[in-house]
């Protein structure tokens, strides 16, 4: 993780933990932060989680996560009960290392690394957890492309039809989620 995006994290953590006026102290943070209850039910988000999901969460219905819909890198659908905060509750410990799509309302697309980080108080109680995203687009936009051309080589050197039917597909995929991030 990044040595600023760890320090905003802690921050969160901090006036999460400090109680009063932790909304004023969240909304001041650059990076998207969000939180969920023991269930996953959505409880607050700043201001650049909103903007970075391009839309504004809903109290009482939005569960796991504050984005539209969510992809994999390989561009398959993640329900929001499997993505990465869902299984921070589920295991009760950090989920780190994971890469996902946002896909917006209009459409546009967004990389992320999710950082869900269970909280418990004092009895050792899982009483929710915070998530902060950390926009990997334009990082994510070279990897696919890089992988796209990986799969079109192989594909031009391969002389079965079926496999190179397949890699080119797979390139064509990556290539338009990378095309897709660096819009």
């Amino acid at each position: 993780m990044h040595h600023k995006a760890e320090q905003y994290l802690e921050t969160a953590i901090d006036a999460l933990a400090s109680g009063k006026g932790y909304h004023a102290q969240l909304d001041q943070l650059p990076v998207p932060i969000y939180t969920v209850d023991a269930n996953g039910a959505v409880t607050y988000w700043n201001r650049a989680c909103a903007e970075f999901a391009g839309r504004e969460p809903q109290l009482g219905q939005d569960r796991w996560c504050v984005t539209w819909k969510i992809y994999t890198t390989g561009g398959e659908r993640l329900p929001h009960n499997q993505c990465p905060m869902a299984q921070a509750i589920r295991e009760k410990r950090e989920v780190r290392g994971a890469v996902a799509i946002a896909m917006r309302p209009d459409g546009s697309r967004r990389a992320f690394t999710p950082y869900p980080t269970p909280l418990f108080d004092d009895a050792g109680n899982l009483t929710g957890t915070i998530n902060m995203l950390v926009d990997v687009s334009a990082e994510q936009a070279d990897v696919l492309a890089d992988q796209a051309r990986r799969c079109r080589r192989l594909a031009d050197a391969t002389y079965d039809r079926q496999i190179c039917g397949v890699l080119s597909a797979m390139a064509d995929a990556f290539a338009k989620t990378a095309a897709d991030l660096g819009d």
